[in-house]
């Protein structure tokens, strides 16, 4: 989310997504608040420092990381006097492992810590235990939510793919193996102890089945990265009963909501109901295993945006199941 105050952001989600609200990142407050600054806060007996070229695993924490951790305080508090008395899903995000270890430099060198085996060992095992810390905490802050926790993997495409540069950038990291990808993944899932999303707003297709394998309870995609070719492998996830976090309000609409002419939630609709007609799936389970999102974060538009984004996305929502109603017989 954009600005700086969680107490704003959080005021905003729990208003516009009453059914599923969730923890707001807010980046802008700067380093620490950033996707591999607030998940290296979380990691257990790992310490990380911030550098001029990134962060990058060290011997001892850097204040940077105080920072982090200081900026997951106060959220988590933001967050328990905002849902006092909720009950329902709640959802909360950390950067995953493989997109972890892609930003994150070894102790030793510039490579990121994604070159290295062993590295990438020890960074899931301690990545899990902090998410499943993490999770307990916010169980006991908000004692009647029903937790779901999202893992952002960006970069789990290119570490397959081996499209991650090395630090001189002449050439790039070996493709990590899709089964060892798959069983890292799985490790932080099963660290989490709750339901479990992972977010890939690249080319998310090419990982699907790694997904998939690692027990994901639902996956979030940016439905305009979806050749309609993959809609198969679309349909194979929905049949195996994960839920879909459909990226269909693409980010430069979602900056535009405020501004206008704004793009109409029909519209928007209609893109998801049609994709889910082409899998050949039954019309009634399209409320019932998808739900409709920006297609990514929301921190570069303005407040008024992102709000209106929010409200977007939740009547696209309520406008495709009515359109599914319509056409069962």
């Amino acid at each position: 989310m954009p600005g700086t105050d969680p107490a704003e952001a959080c005021r905003v989600v729990f208003g516009e997504l009453p059914d599923l609200p969730y923890l707001p990142e807010l980046p802008g407050r700067g380093p620490g608040a950033d996707i591999t600054g607030r998940a290296a806060a979380l990691l257990v007996d790992l310490p990380v420092q911030l550098t001029s070229s990134g962060w990058k695993l060290t011997d001892r924490p850097g204040r940077d990381l105080t920072r982090a951790a200081g900026y997951w305080s106060q959220d988590l508090d933001t967050l328990e006097e905002a849902a006092v008395g909720y009950t329902g899903s709640l959802k909360i995000q950390v950067c995953g492992p493989w997109t972890l270890a892609a930003t994150l430099e070894l102790s030793h060198s510039a490579n990121p810590a994604l070159s290295d085996p062993g590295a990438v060992a020890d960074l899931t095992a301690s990545l899990a235990e902090g998410i499943g810390a993490h999770a307990a905490d916010v169980r006991k802050r908000v004692p009647g939510a029903t937790l779901v926790v999202q893992v952002d993997e960006p970069a789990l495409p290119a570490a397959l793919a081996g499209r991650v540069p090395t630090a001189s950038g002449l050439s790039m990291v070996a493709p990590v193996d899709r089964i060892v990808a798959s069983q890292r993944l799985e490790t932080v899932l099963a660290g989490a102890g709750a339901a479990t999303v992972v977010h890939c707003c690249g080319r998310a297709a090419e990982v699907f089945g790694e997904i998939a394998a690692a027990g994901a309870t639902a996956v979030s995609f940016d439905l305009s990265r979806l050749p309609v070719r993959e809609t198969d492998r679309i349909a194979e996830l929905a049949e195996a009963g994960l839920g879909l976090l459909v990226g269909a309000l693409p980010t430069a609409a979602a900056a535009r909501l405020d501004i206008g002419p704004p793009l109409q939630p029909r519209q928007t609709a209609a893109e998801v109901v049609a994709m889910w007609r082409r899998t050949g799936l039954s019309p009634g389970l399209l409320a019932e295993q998808v739900v409709i999102t920006p297609a990514c974060g929301l921190s570069a538009v303005s407040p008024a945006a992102a709000t209106a984004a929010l409200r977007h996305c939740r009547e696209a929502a309520r406008v495709a199941a009515e359109m599914t109603e319509e056409n069962m017989p």
